[in-house]
C-alpha cells in the first residue's frame, strides 16, 4: 500500500482554494469547490476528494473543456421546478446553487425539483443531500456520467456510474445519508486503487468475453477507456444476483439527468470528439427537496427517522459482527477520526507540489516535504 502523510485541514483548505483561484475560479466559487472536494475526504471517500483535485478539475480547466467561471442560467422556472443550463462551468457550484434552489422552493411550496444540463463533475452526491437534511428537508440527487457501465447481459459501457443519493433528517448526531453509485464500484475508486497499488475487487469489471476481469486496476481502467471492458451494475454480471436491479436504478438516474432538461446522455457524455479530441462532458443532474414542515413537521420526522434507524441497528447481529451501521454513520465516525487532517498518498503529494510550483504559491510548505 502507498505511504500517506497527514495535512491539516486549514493548510489543505487554503491551498485548494488558492489553487482553484489560480486556475481562474472566482473566490466564492473556489470556496464552494474546495468545500465539496474536501468534504469527500472528511467522510473517507478518497475516490472523490484530493485524488481528483488535479486530474478531474484543474486538468480539465487547462484543457479548455471546463469553464472556471460558471454561467449559471435558469432557462425555465415555476414555483416548484427549475431547469438550469450550467454552460460547462464548475459542477460543484452548479450543484450547490441548484440544491439550494430546490430547498428554497420546498420551504415555500412543500417540494422543489431542479434539473441541470451542460454541467461537469459535481463531486460527492451526498454533499447535496446533506445540505437538504441540515435544513429539515428530505433530499434526493443523482447525475449521469461517462458511459463506462454495461447493461445486464452487455459488455459495453452505455451509461455512467449514475449515483442515486438520498438524505433524511434524523435526531442523531448524523443524518441518514445514502450516497452510492448504481454500479458496484466507480471509475474514481479504480483510479484510487491504481494510485495505492490495490488490485480490482472480483466482479466489478466485465470484459468483452462476458467474464469478470481481475488483477491490476490501472490495466482495467485502460480497458474500460478503450471500450474493451466495462464496470458492472449493482448485483454484478448477469441476473443471478440481481444485476438487473442496479441496471434499472442506473437507467432511472439517466432519465432524470436528461429527459426533463433536454440534456445529453449515454455515448454523448464520453468527453471526446470523433477524432479523439477532448471536449466538454455536458453532464446532467437532478435535485429534489421535500420540506418536512409541510407534512407532520421537522421534529416529528427527525424523531421518527431516528427511531427507525435505531431499531434497525438493534437487530440480531451475524456471528463475529460487532455492530450494524446505517447510512452516514461510518462517514460521521471517520470525520471525527480525521479531525487533525487529511491523509495524502504519494501520488497526490507530487501533484500538489507541481500545482503549487506552477502557480507560485510559495507560502505553502507541506508536511510530506520535511
Amino acid at each position: 500500500m502507498a505511504k500517506t502523510n497527514i495535512v491539516d485541514w486549514t493548510t489543505i483548505t487554503n491551498f485548494v482554494v488558492d489553487a482553484f483561484k489560480g486556475y481562474g475560479i472566482p473566490e466564492e466559487d473556489a470556496k464552494i469547490c474546495a468545500d465539496v472536494l474536501l468534504e469527500s475526504d472528511k467522510r473517507g471517500i478518497e475516490s472523490h476528494g484530493c485524488n481528483r483535485f488535479k486530474p478531474i478539475y484543474l486538468d480539465r480547466i487547462k484543457a479548455g473543456i471546463q469553464n472556471p467561471v460558471t454561467n449559471y442560467e435558469i432557462v425555465k422556472e415555476t414555483e416548484t421546478t427549475a431547469v438550469v443550463d450550467g454552460h460547462d462551468g464548475m459542477g460543484q457550484v452548479i450543484g450547490y446553487k441548484s440544491m439550494q434552489l430546490a430547498i428554497d422552493k420546498a420551504k415555500k411550496y412543500g417540494m422543489g425539483m431542479v434539473v441541470v444540463r451542460n454541467s461537469c463533475h459535481y463531486g460527492i452526491a451526498g454533499y447535496y443531500t446533506t445540505m437538504a437534511a441540515k435544513q429539515g428537508c428530505i433530499g434526493l440527487t443523482g447525475t449521469n456520467a461517462r458511459p463506462t457501465v454495461a447493461p445486464t447481459f452487455g459488455v459495453e459501457g452505455m451509461f455512467g456510474t449514475n449515483p442515486l443519493t438520498l438524505g433524511v433528517p434524523t435526531d442523531e448526531a448524523f443524518d441518514f445519508n445514502f450516497d452510492a453509485a448504481t454500479s458496484i464500484t466507480q471509475n474514481g475508486k479504480l483510479e484510487y486503487y491504481e494510485r495505492i497499488g490495490e488490485n480490482l475487487h472480483a466482479g466489478t469489471v466485465v470484459g468483452a468475453d462476458g467474464k469478470a476481469i481481475e488483477g491490476d486496476a490501472g490495466a482495467a481502467l485502460k480497458a474500460i477507456g478503450s471500450g474493451n471492458a466495462a464496470l458492472t451494475t449493482l448485483g454484478g454480471i448477469g441476473e443471478d444476483l440481481g444485476g438487473y436491479k442496479g441496471y434499472g436504478f442506473a437507467m432511472f438516474v439517466e432519465f432524470l439527468s436528461a429527459v426533463l432538461q433536454d440534456g445529453s446522455y449515454g455515448k454523448a457524455l464520453i468527453g471526446k470528439g470523433e477524432n479523439g479530441e477532448k471536449r466538454p462532458f455536458h453532464l446532467g443532474h437532478f435535485f429534489i427537496a421535500i420540506d418536512t414542515d409541510h407534512f407532520m413537521g421537522e421534529d416529528v420526522c427527525r424523531k421518527k427517522a431516528g427511531d427507525i434507524i435505531r431499531e434497525v441497528r438493534s437487530a440480531k447481529k451475524a456471528p463475529g459482527a460487532e455492530r450494524i451501521y446505517t447510512a452516514g454513520e461510518k462517514e460521521y465516525e471517520i470525520r471525527l477520526a480525521r479531525k487533525d487532517g487529511v491523509p495524502i498518498n504519494e501520488s497526490v503529494q507530487k501533484e500538489f507540489i507541481a500545482v503549487r510550483d506552477e502557480l507560485g504559491l510559495t507560502q505553502y510548505k507541506f508536511p510530506f516535504e520535511d
